[in-house]
């Protein structure tokens, strides 16, 4: 063969190998045995091989599986004959590829006869004269390798030959890594989406757990109130102070009871409203909060500006605004208090704010705070489930929350909601 000759046929091996690897990026992975045959198959052909193949390691059982096969018209075909075979009959062949060269037999004929379990013995039935097996290895691992038989005729393989080769291995190592990679995501998608089925399940279970409880524990606790009411009315007479303050201390705790358990419901429910979404004026909406709620004389609630429109569900806002003004206002023990509301906002989010000159939050509950059921003090009528309905709605808009705050200072909450 002439130099030209040379050029000739190492360019159209390139161009092989790229249509190839066009093929391996552009293809459903879910056909990959088709794939790769097909990739044998012009590659066997192209260096005038009778058989190409493809056989896996398994370097734990030290044995190794014919896992993909093209054989050329009139040769027989090999691959269910050479499953689990130990790879101590080819030591010589296992030994080149641990170092990543090629094992490669020019000449079979010429191989000493080394028993009937020796390396001459296992390919002379298969009619090989000529053989080169080049490693696959993924990311310095050996897990295989791809082999190229010459049944009818002798084959001499080139350096420039041999490195294509290693080349195409290569491309094989990665496309059965891409396979794998897609096959474990598909595996985690799978149970994630079990998860999440799972999830919701409970989650449904729970919100009706949450309703029964709380419709049959309002029903005796109606009724404890009631009776104590009229206790206390038809005995007022005959009681005496300390009585009516165990009296006064049951009725608080029934209180207590009661708005623990509205703040479960509206928690376990928050997220569960059906789309009642609308435009809303938040102006209006804090200023129907601030009617409904308890303001004491000595606290002053003042808007920084005009509060911006934003688009939600008015329950949601409305549980949001009601629960930080209330917070604020509960924990501010100064003779003159004060809440301040106010916004800022860009092209893409709203941030607001609610500040007010309150006992303030100590740096080591500031993380906490957001937790279910998380309170400051143990002697309040707070249920602990306020802040967590706050970062729960927050959350489900694609805010954020956060505070800073000084102990006897005060308090600012600031929260961020993209614009829709």
């Amino acid at each position: 063969m002439d130099k030209d000759q040379i050029i000739n046929q190492q360019l159209r091996l390139q161009q092989l190998l790229i249509s190839i690897s066009t093929e391996y990026i552009n293809a459903d992975l879910q056909n990959i045995d088709g794939l790769i045959n097909n990739s044998l198959q012009k590659m066997g052909e192209f260096v005038e091989a009778d058989r190409s193949y493809i056989f896996s390691y398994n370097l734990t059982d030290n044995t190794t599986n014919n896992t993909h096969e093209w054989c050329a018209p009139g040769i027989e075909p090999e691959i269910q004959n050479l499953q689990n075979i130990p790879v101590e009959y080819i030591p010589q062949w296992l030994e080149a590829h641990k170092k990543n060269e090629a094992f490669y037999i020019q000449d079979l004929s010429k191989l000493p006869d080394d028993g009937e379990f020796g390396l001459k013995a296992i390919l002379e039935p298969q009619g090989i004269q000529s053989l080169i097996a080049i490693p696959m290895i993924k990311t310095g691992e050996l897990i295989g390798f791809v082999g190229f038989d010459s049944v009818k005729k002798l084959f001499d393989y080139s350096e420039n030959e041999k490195n294509i080769l290693f080349v195409f291995a290569n491309m094989l190592v990665n496309v059965i890594q891409r396979k794998e990679n897609e096959e474990r995501i598909n595996e985690q998608e799978e149970k994630k989406e079990i998860l999440l089925q799972n999830l919701e399940k409970k989650n449904q279970a729970l919100n009706e757990y949450a309703h029964v409880v709380s419709h049959d524990l309002k029903a005796p606790l109606r009724s404890i109130n009631t009776l104590i009411s009229w206790f206390k009315e038809d005995n007022a007479e005959i009681l005496d102070k300390k009585n009516k303050q165990s009296l006064d201390f049951i009725l608080s705790i029934v209180e207590k009871m009661d708005l623990l358990i509205k703040g479960i419901l509206v928690y376990s429910t928050i997220d569960k409203l059906e789309n009642e979404d609308r435009t809303i004026e938040l102006t209006i909406l804090i200023d129907e909060v601030i009617r409904t709620i308890h303001v004491p004389n000595h606290i002053e609630i003042v808007f920084k500006n005009e509060m911006p429109k934003v688009y939600g569900n008015d329950f949601r806002f409305k549980q949001l605004f009601q629960n930080l003004i209330q917070n604020s206002i509960k924990f501010n023990d100064k003779e003159n208090g004060f809440v301040e509301i106010g916004s800022n906002e860009n092209e893409n989010e709203i941030e607001f704010y609610i500040k007010d000159n309150g006992i303030g939050i100590n740096e080591r509950y500031q993380s906490k705070i957001f937790d279910l059921f998380s309170k400051l003090e143990n002697n309040d009528q707070s249920s602990g489930i306020g802040l967590s309905i706050v970062k729960k709605i927050i959350d489900l808009y694609g805010g954020k929350i956060w505070l800073e705050s000084q102990e006897a200072i005060g308090t600012t909450f600031y929260f961020i909601l993209p614009k829709k």
